[in-house]
């Protein structure tokens, strides 16, 4: 019941915030595949609560253990069953909203289809599901690896704070500061702005965009399951997204065809293309240039100001965020992005060693 991603690399999440673990069971993964456990937990340290003071100061170890699927190191070629037990719940901190719904949350929609909420931080719902997913795109990740792809998530945006264009910057300096922005200057900025925000008891949203580097020509299928359409649709599944472009986007509709398609041209006997208006994809399919895409996050949606809002009655009342929360998700967004192109295209890699004989 859409808690289950993929076709040949498929994942399947479990758990609620502030129930006993969260989790995922990986099925699909090859055997043989080195599964190197410290990666895996460095992934995880990325997206855990608590890290700055621009984060929610929650308090999660983010350790995990592997139920199955591994042995003496390496994939079995059965299920893996990874689990992250939760540690510092405070349900009592929601208390006050298990009758009322927070606005802009999935309070409203989980209650009146389901008849039934957990409101103990948002349950379901919340974000704290997708450390599950990290876990999976970490082994992803593993498995991409052996095929020279390269996955570099960064924040670009914070409210109309922009950072230069990828080609400007050098992503591996995107760790180098608690924003994950890569460009120092700007970064500085960011961390500026977002602490301000926190501190006047408000949130605000960014942009974390992503470019994924020696993609092998061929991967994505007609009609439906283009490779843009798939990433597109993993990405919007993450918590508090509300745009997907990638390559051009929506600044490719002020460009006339003349200046919009991308040439081809023979490099070294490599047929290569002299622009990437296509972000990397053309028809659905990679074609081995960057993919490169865009990834807009609403701020935050529980705020430290009172709201108007009704309860299940149809009252109405106030309510007021509570908690610990982030004055801003982009900086913890970051991991959670590459996973999710790591499943997408980990599955779409296996899938395309069926293409053709």
């Amino acid at each position: 019941m859409g808690n289950n991603y993929g076709t040949l690399f498929k994942i399947s999440t479990f758990g609620e915030s502030h129930g006993p673990a969260i989790g995922v069971i990986i099925d699909g993964c090859p055997a043989g595949l080195t599964i190197d456990e410290a990666f895996i937990q460095s992934e995880l340290d990325r997206r855990k609560p608590g890290q700055s003071k621009i984060t929610t100061q929650r308090k999660e170890d983010d350790s995990f253990k592997i139920l199955s699927g591994v042995f003496e190191g390496q994939s079995t070629g059965t299920p893996i069953a990874i689990v992250i037990e939760n540690q510092d719940q405070r349900s009592k901190d929601y208390s006050h909203i298990e009758n009322t719904f927070r606005p802009s949350h999935a309070d409203f929609t989980y209650q009146e289809k389901y008849g039934i909420r957990d409101h103990r931080g948002g349950g379901r719902s919340s974000a704290r599901e997708t450390a599950a997913r990290v876990a999976a795109g970490a082994i992803a990740k593993l498995l991409l690896r052996k095929h020279g792809v390269e996955i570099n998530a960064y924040v670009s945006q914070v409210g109309t704070l922009k950072a230069p264009g990828y080609t400007q910057l050098d992503l591996r300096k995107t760790e180098d500061n608690i924003v994950r922005c890569p460009d120092p200057a700007t970064a500085e900025k960011m961390i500026a702005l977002i602490d301000q925000v926190r501190l006047d008891r408000d949130t605000i949203g960014g942009v974390v965009s992503c470019v994924i580097k020696n993609t092998p020509v061929g991967l994505g299928e007609p009609v439906f399951d283009k490779l843009h359409a798939e990433l597109g649709k993993a990405i919007l599944s993450i918590n508090a997204v509300k745009g997907f472009e990638y390559g051009s986007g929506f600044a490719g509709v002020e460009l006339r065809g003349s200046q919009h398609n991308d040439e081809f041209v023979n490099e070294g006997g490599k047929i290569r293309t002299k622009t990437n208006h296509s972000g990397g994809v053309q028809g659905g399919i990679s074609n081995g240039e960057d993919i490169y895409f865009n990834v807009a996050f609403k701020p935050v949606a529980t705020i430290m100001q009172d709201q108007a809002t009704v309860d299940k009655e149809g009252n109405e009342a106030v309510v007021s965020g509570k908690g610990r929360h982030d004055p801003c998700v982009v900086p913890r967004a970051v991991p959670i992005v590459e996973a999710m192109a790591a499943l997408v295209l980990a599955d779409f890699l296996l899938r395309n060693k069926a293409s053709k004989v």
